[in-house]
Formats: C-alpha cells, sequence, structure tokens
C-alpha cells in the first residue's frame, strides 16, 4: 500500500489497516509479544524466585525450586489449609446448634398448637344469638389479621428485614501441591540436586555472574538452556541427557554413587528457552485487551 494511501483518510471504509493503527494506538485487541532469552529463566534457578539456586532441590517432575523458597511455600499452604479447615469446622457446629435450635422450636410451636386446641374445646355449644359469641368471633378474625400482618416483610421494622446469608464453605483440600505442576507434593519428594561448578575456585558470586556455570559430572560439557539433562536420584548428579542415553542407560548404574537405577531415578530438568523457536518452550506471549467494535 502506497503512503498516500495509508493516510487517505476521506475514504467510506474502515480499512484493515486504519483499524490496526487504531487499535495499536488506542489499546483494544489482543497484543503477542515474542520473548527474547532474557525474559527465560534459565535451566539452574528457582521456578518460586527465578534466582540461581544455592541449596537446590528438584521434583519428581523436573522442576528445581530454591530449597529455603519450596519449604516456605509449603508452610504457608500448611497454614492457609489450617485456616479453611478450623473456618469449616466453626461454620459445622453453628450449623449443628442452628438445627438443634430449629428442632427445639418446632417442638415448642407443635405443644403450644396443641394447648391452644384444647383451649377452645368446651364442654357446651354457645349459642351464636349471643353477645359472647360475636366477640369470641370477632377477637379470633382481629387476631388472624394481626398475625397476617406480623408476617409480611418488610424493609423498615428491623425485626422483618431480611438478612443475607453468610456462604456456605467447602471441606477445604488438605493436600498441597506443586506450583508448577499442579501435581500433589510432599516434602519427602524433594531430591537434593548437586551441580559440578566449572572451576572449584570460584565463589557464588563470581559463578553466577559466568554464563556457563555448571558442567555434566561424566563427560565434562557444559550445561545450559540449550542442552537437555537430567538428575540422577541416588547421587544428586546432573548429567546430560546425551550422557544418559549413550552411558548410563546400557548398563543402569549410576556413575558417582555405583547404585542400581530405575527409569524413576532418571529425572529430565525442566529448562526454559533459547530465544530461538526449535528450543520447544511456548516464547510468544498474549495480552487480552478490550476489543473495538467496528
Amino acid at each position: 500500500m502506497t503512503r498516500h494511501g495509508k493516510n487517505c483518510t476521506a475514504g467510506a471504509v474502515y480499512t484493515y489497516y486504519e483499524k490496526k493503527k487504531d487499535t495499536a494506538v488506542s489499546g483494544y485487541g489482543t497484543q503477542s509479544l515474542r520473548l527474547s532469552k532474557d525474559a527465560i529463566k534459565d535451566f539452574d534457578c528457582c521456578c518460586l524466585s527465578l534466582q540461581p539456586c544455592k541449596d537446590p532441590v528438584i521434583t519428581p517432575d523436573g522442576y528445581i525450586y530454591e530449597k529455603e523458597a519450596i519449604l516456605e511455600y509449603i508452610l504457608h499452604q500448611k497454614t492457609e489449609i489450617a485456616k479453611k479447615i478450623k473456618a469449616y469446622e466453626k461454620q459445622k457446629n453453628a450449623k449443628k446448634v442452628e438445627m438443634a435450635e430449629l428442632a427445639k422450636a418446632e417442638k415448642e410451636t407443635k405443644v403450644k398448637a396443641f394447648l391452644e386446641k384444647e383451649s377452645t374445646i368446651v364442654s357446651k355449644p354457645l349459642n351464636p344469638f349471643s353477645s359472647r359469641a360475636g366477640e369470641a368471633q370477632a377477637g379470633s378474625s382481629t387476631k388472624a389479621i394481626k398475625q397476617e400482618e406480623k408476617d409480611l416483610p418488610s424493609f423498615w421494622i428491623p425485626s422483618l428485614t431480611p438478612e443475607a446469608k453468610a456462604s456456605t464453605l467447602s471441606k477445604p483440600d488438605k493436600t498441597i501441591y506443586c506450583p508448577m505442576s499442579g501435581k500433589p507434593l510432599k516434602m519427602k519428594d524433594l531430591i537434593p540436586v548437586n551441580f559440578l561448578p566449572v572451576d572449584d575456585k570460584l565463589d557464588r558470586v563470581q559463578l553466577i555472574t559466568k554464563q556457563e556455570r555448571y558442567i555434566c559430572a561424566v563427560t565434562r560439557d557444559a550445561l545450559g538452556n540449550s542442552v537437555p539433562c537430567a538428575v540422577l536420584r541416588p547421587s544428586g548428579a546432573v548429567v546430560t541427557m546425551e550422557c544418559v542415553e549413550k552411558l548410563i542407560k546400557p548398563d543402569m548404574l549410576d556413575p558417582i554413587s555405583e547404585m542400581r537405577l530405575t527409569e524413576k531415578d532418571i529425572i529430565p530438568i525442566q529448562r526454559g528457552g533459547t530465544g530461538f523457536a526449535g528450543s520447544g518452550v511456548k516464547l510468544e506471549a498474549k495480552e487480552s485487551r478490550p476489543v473495538m467494535q467496528a
């Protein structure tokens, strides 16, 4: 489209270009953005704090956490569950008391109604032409009208004002779930991870500033987001998946602790992306905003 066509505003048709331009300026519609490598978590960073781990642990699903962060999360969840259980038990006990009071009131109502019926029974029939019968009939009709007026709802009389009932709480779930996978998580499921640094002489600050911080415990290859890695459960060593396929799986022995391995003992690490489309990670972020009608 020519520049004249883009800047033409005298047309009667709302063109696609004009709609796209107005959408970007006004803040309507869905906005898409491709994430770069700087916006993606490194493979050795905690999934909660997003910082390099000092004492890393891994879940059976392959998510790495800082031990302190994940324990604080589990403790916080247990505290919240305890609060919900306490509120649920309080509601349950209040409901029991309310049901008991209703049963007691219903019983008293039945007794009162029975006594009123008994009191109306007379041994001699009333003379309809006497003044007492007329007074009794008038009194009963007046009493019925007063009772009907009393039962009518009113927004101005405090005793008849309708009240909003509290929302009913459901029984809380006592299970703690992993914040990343959503599966049940227990403290005993956390496995310590032993990363092998590139240089043992470097302190923590110097190690964090390096781009390649850790190497494979067997092949000494550099680890990163572009290298699929796995953790061996018995020793906690981090090795590349290429090492697992070629060196470990034929014998199913841990090369560090020399213990027998099973398929569950080899835990692939859930890594972030590399900024390239072939990394196997969704790198496109979308923000849904109000839609502008044409």
